[in-house]
């Protein structure tokens, strides 16, 4: 199998999409849609004024992941890693940390060109080298331009394509195959092939005996909505290589179930939206006026979370949902 490297010109359309969720998220946050401190250093100003519906998509996207990630880290009682395969710009090592919450070990991995780019910001913005500082024992702290390590820390450039190196960095900044390990991907495996995504996770379920895997992307794609989607990216020249994997929330959980993994589930994020927190939802409808409900819905119902899992140590990991 070829390869790829971070040079491939279709590659560059997909690592804007770093910048896309960030520059959302950090509009969303300046609004009061979610508390986020950290992003500030990654991401300077809010910027153009992002559309309601747009924000509450993104409302929805991190507190739904967060559920799973959080519930993940209660129910191994933190005795645990956590790997976010395409993190881009996030945030969430420094909100685990103040919430004291931290895994063992928390990986990002992500083009090297990304990376390079986070790397800096942590080095020269005190308020996030002041976290990771804090969480580090010994002398041994690693900053280069494409990889960062510490005791909790890591940040890898590798391309998820490319299975041996990826295995290769993990293993070098000591990722354990036998602790309970939860991945993530937001908008990740849709940019890779169906044979690459499968291949990926059928992976990650050949490596480690529990471990769980959410991922947050596009669904029911066969529709004209979707379509429309698809077209929109396509005239940015960012092809959503795995589309058909989006067609159902079916499709999504056969991606996982056909490689490997015992248990998958999948909602859309219409559904997610309507059992989250409702004295939250409640408070961030009363941030902006929405004259366009069905616009949302639409949104929100061509997104879902996918949750795999598989429990060799029986943490009851099939338990965690909404």
């Amino acid at each position: 199998m070829k390869a790829f490297t971070d040079s491939d010109t279709a590659d560059e359309a997909v690592r804007a999409t770093c910048d896309d969720a960030s520059t959302c998220k950090r509009f969303a946050t300046s609004k009061g849609y979610w508390s986020d401190p950290f992003i500030q250093y990654f991401v300077r100003s809010p910027g153009e004024r992002k559309a309601p519906e747009i924000n509450r998509g993104y409302y929805a996207r991190v507190h739904g992941m967060n559920h799973l990630l959080d519930a993940f880290l209660r129910k191994t009682e933190c005795n645990c890693q956590v790997v976010n395969l395409g993190a881009g710009l996030d945030t969430t090592f420094w909100r685990l940390q103040g919430k004291n919450m931290m895994p063992k070990k928390y990986f990002e991995v992500d083009f090297s060109m990304i990376v390079a780019r986070k790397i800096h910001n942590i080095k020269t913005k005190p308020p996030l080298s002041k976290q990771l500082i804090e969480t580090h024992s010994t002398d041994s702290l690693l900053f280069d331009g494409h990889s960062l390590d510490s005791d909790r820390y890591c940040i890898i450039g590798a391309d998820l394509r490319d299975l041996a190196g990826l295995e290769e960095k993990l293993k070098k900044f000591q990722l354990n195959t036998e602790l309970p390990t939860l991945f993530m991907s937001e908008c990740v495996l849709v940019y890779m092939t169906p044979d690459h995504s499968s291949n990926l996770v059928h992976w990650i379920a050949e490596t480690f005996h529990t471990a769980m895997f959410v991922n947050y992307e596009q669904v029911n794609m066969a529709d004209r909505f979707g379509q429309v989607m698809v077209e929109n990216l396509q005239r940015r020249q960012c092809t959503l290589a795995g589309v058909e994997v989006c067609r159902t929330l079916d499709t999504q959980k056969e991606r996982f179930l056909s490689n490997g993994w015992e248990n998958a589930d999948a909602l859309d994020m219409m559904t997610v939206y309507s059992i989250l927190p409702q004295d939250d939802i409640a408070r961030m409808e009363r941030l902006e006026f929405l004259d366009e409900k069905e616009l949302l819905q639409q949104l929100l119902q061509h997104y879902c979370i996918c949750w795999a899992s598989k429990d060799k140590l029986r943490l009851g990991l099939a338990q965690l949902a909404f």
